[in-house]
């Protein structure tokens, strides 16, 4: 299951977002996204779970809970959509 974890720390660090979804379940990966030119987090990610059901409790009892001092929010992420390739700015 694919789990979308927003309004996180930007200091937060993958490991320990993925420590906070092993007490549900195995965690198979975590990814906070980052801004490509800075490489500073954007305050969001996503945590893989290998099952299902271990996923849907993880969300039910995560959802505004506080990591690091913030209230997080946490659902099941929605399948990505194709999206068209941005053109470069031309000056």
């Amino acid at each position: 299951m694919n789990i979308y974890v927003g309004n996180l720390d930007y200091n937060l660090q993958e490991d320990e977002l993925g420590q906070v979804f092993a007490e549900y379940g195995e965690v198979t990966s975590v990814k906070i996204v980052t801004d490509r030119e800075t490489g500073r987090a954007k305050g969001f990610g996503f945590v893989e779970m290998a099952v299902d059901s271990e996923g849907e409790k993880a969300v039910q009892e995560l959802d505004g809970a506080e990591v690091n001092g913030r209230n997080i929010k946490v659902n099941q992420a929605r399948p990505r959509t194709e999206r068209p390739q941005r053109r470069p700015q031309r000056y």
